[in-house]
C-alpha cells in the first residue's frame, strides 16, 4: 500500500553501489497479491506519469525493469492493482487507460442506518458504551440543519476526538453531547475555514441524557 509518498523512482530498481545489490520496486514486492494506490492523484508525480508507466504492464501482465548498466529484463506483473481516489476518474486518466481498469466501484456515503452501525462498531473498538441517541443527536445538531453529508470515516474521527479530550481531562472515556459538540467544532470547517457549530435553539428546560 502506498499513498501520497509514491514517486516514479519507487517503481524502478534501486541499486546500492556499496553493497552491490538491488532493491525491488514496490509493484514487484506486491506480486501475487494486492497493490493499493491510495489517494491516487495526490502523489508528488502527475497521475499521467504513473499511468503511462503502467499502461503496458496492466494489459500484458509483464513489466520491464532496467539494471544500472542499462540492460532491461522482463518480470511478471501478477498484481491486483487497486486505485482509490476521491477525485473524478475522468480528471486523472483518459479513456484508453480507464479501459485497462475494468472495474470501477463507487463508494457512496452511508445511510443513517449504516452510519449508526459504523458508529457502534467504533464504540466497541474503544470500549465506549454505545447508545443510538448519540447518533440521533449528531444528525439533528450537526448534519441535518446544514445539509452535511455523512461520511463513513466520521464516526472513527469524531470518537478519536472524544477519547482524546477525555484523556486530556483525565477522565474515563465517555460519550456526551458536550464532547460531541466539541469534537464537531474541532473536526468540521465551513467554506471560510472556520469551525462550524450549529447554534442550539432555546427550549424549555428538560433533562439531558448522557451516555456513559
Amino acid at each position: 500500500m502506498v499513498g501520497g509518498e509514491l514517486t516514479m523512482e519507487m517503481l524502478d530498481l534501486s541499486f546500492n553501489p556499496l553493497a552491490k545489490f538491488y532493491e525491488a520496486p514496490i509493484q514487484l514486492k506486491a506480486n501475487g497479491g494486492v497493490f493499493l494506490i491510495d489517494d491516487f492523484g495526490r502523489q508528488r508525480m502527475r497521475p499521467q506519469d504513473l499511468l503511462n508507466r503502467w499502461i503496458v504492464p496492466l494489459e500484458s501482465r509483464v513489466d520491464y525493469l532496467t539494471l544500472h548498466t542499462g540492460k532491461k529484463f522482463q518480470v511478471p506483473f501478477d498484481v491486483l492493482a487497486v486505485f482509490a481516489t476521491n477525485l473524478k476518474p475522468s480528471s486523472l486518466a483518459d479513456e484508453a487507460f480507464l479501459r485497462r481498469i475494468p472495474y470501477k466501484i463507487p463508494v457512496e456515503d452511508p445511510s443513517l442506518d449504516q452510519f449508526t452501525r459504523i458508529f457502534e462498531l467504533n464504540c466497541k473498538q474503544r470500549d465506549l458504551r454505545f447508545h443510538q441517541v448519540m447518533v440521533a443527536y449528531l444528525q439533528r445538531r450537526h448534519y441535518g440543519p446544514i445539509g452535511r453529508p455523512m461520511r463513513a470515516c466520521h464516526p472513527r474521527d469524531l470518537l478519536e476526538h472524544v477519547t482524546a479530550m477525555c484523556r486530556y481531562r483525565g477522565i474515563d472515556a465517555v460519550i456526551t453531547r458536550e464532547l460531541l459538540d466539541a469534537a464537531c467544532s474541532a473536526y468540521f470547517v465551513d467554506d471560510d475555514g472556520a469551525a462550524v457549530v450549529p447554534q442550539r435553539r432555546k427550549t424549555a428546560a428538560r433533562p439531558q441524557m448522557d451516555v456513559h
